[in-house]
């Protein structure tokens, strides 16, 4: 028996807007924060939010608050993205560049492990600290660093074969 099995299902589905909450209030720098001032951000209850971070323990103090950066890091484990899995990024053309270089990858779970491309003008070339690396190796790429996820910036007819 789970030690979660009697939360509601409404709560689990809260779970996810409380990480993406917290996790843009780590961005901007806020420290603390208490179930009013969430409530007001998140359109709920201060009260329905004590109750449904209670279903999973105590993370807060009465008259002080939330930490937000340890709120953020339980509900991800109880989420299960506190680790970061491996995704990488195939077609470092604009739009590539641009998701490698802006996407929030390590808020979101994920760490970028590796961009691909076969263009020869962007092979060995960098998009922030990430190489490029050539697109057929990436066989050999995902057999050693088994990465979870993919993401492709290619045309759709390209898609097919490199997923294979």
């Amino acid at each position: 028996m789970s030690k979660w099995e009697n939360v509601s299902m409404s709560v689990i589905r809260r779970m996810p807007r409380y990480y993406r909450f917290l996790t843009h209030l780590k961005q901007i720098g806020t420290t603390r924060i208490s179930s009013k001032e969430l409530s007001e951000i998140m359109g709920l209850t201060a009260s329905q939010i004590r109750q449904d971070l209670n279903c999973f323990g105590g993370f807060g103090q009465q008259g002080y608050g939330y930490m937000v950066e340890q709120l953020q890091h339980e509900i991800g484990n109880i989420l299960g993205i506190s680790n970061a899995y491996k995704a990488i990024l195939i077609g470092a053309g604009n739009l590539g560049q641009a998701l490698a270089l802006n996407m929030p990858f390590g808020s979101l779970g994920f760490e970028l492990t590796g961009l691909f491309d076969n263009a020869p003008e962007k092979i060995g070339t960098k998009v922030g600290d990430l190489p490029v690396y050539d697109v057929r190796k990436l066989e050999d790429f995902c057999a050693r660093e088994h990465p979870v996820m993919a993401i492709f910036c290619v045309p759709r007819e390209a898609v097919e074969t490199l997923s294979d």
